[in-house]
């Protein structure tokens, strides 16, 4: 297992629309890139969508950071995207892998990247999604392919073997990184590490428990009791 995050091959992205926490990890060199969402900047407040993106890239300007479309239009998904990507040339811009009603966006991600758009495309849970999305982005510029690993597990089933496959699937476009996203705790990142995952996403909650990565157990069973300790001494229980 390795300990150390900075021997991981798979890079590290901070997935979230806090600005201060992006900022923040933005001064730390293992955070190799941004991935937010629509959801995520609700969740934060965000009201301008636009002010909020283009404030981030007045700093983050020398790594890859991914904003979605929000149209359930594929044509406007397409206006929409061509915006985006113009606002720096580290942006990726994240297009469903399907319209509300499932139809697939294999058309407009191919106009897209036959105009340059750097994509990241979102929300692929199967292996099928993984085939013809690769095939819609061969021959286009660098791309993301974002797999919800974890909504994967939340279902029950193991996504591991599906992403060391989709790792497969994906080398042959050589343009295309896969990522292993929504995952839940430290252990997915080595996961992502073992299958030859090429980006993993991680929110501020999980990038706090990187410290415990390799931490001795007989150590961390202590700190656990003691833990348990002094919450209860602090909160004055008797019986």
């Amino acid at each position: 297992m390795r300990t150390d995050p900075n021997q991981l091959r798979v890079k590290i992205f901070a997935d979230g629309a806090d600005r201060a926490q992006m900022l923040e990890l933005y001064e730390n060199p293992l955070i190799k890139g941004f991935t937010t969402n629509p959801t995520l900047m609700r969740k934060a407040g965000i009201n301008d969508y636009e002010a909020f993106a283009r404030d981030l890239l007045d700093t983050i300007v020398d790594r890859p950071i991914s904003f979605e479309v929000f149209s359930d239009d594929f044509a406007d998904m397409e206006r929409q995207g061509l915006k985006i990507s113009s606002w720096g040339d580290n942006v990726y811009v994240k297009i469903p892998v399907t319209d509300t009603r499932g139809d697939r966006s294999d058309d407009v991600i191919k106009r897209l990247t036959q105009q340059g758009v750097k994509v990241n495309v979102t929300a692929l849970m199967t292996l099928d999604q993984v085939k013809w999305v690769t095939d819609s982005i061969e021959g286009g510029p660098p791309a993301f392919i974002s797999i919800f690993a974890g909504r994967i597990a939340d279902t029950g089933r193991d996504p591991v073997p599906l992403m060391s496959e989709a790792v497969e699937l994906a080398r042959p476009a050589g343009n295309a990184e896969l990522i292993w996203a929504s995952p839940r705790e430290v252990l997915n990142i080595l996961q992502a590490d073992a299958v030859g995952c090429h980006i993993i996403t991680a929110t501020h909650d999980v990038l706090k428990k990187l410290p415990t990565l390799g931490k001795d157990l007989e150590e961390f069973s202590l700190d656990t009791v003691k833990m348990f300790h002094s919450d209860s001494t602090a909160a004055g229980y008797s019986v």
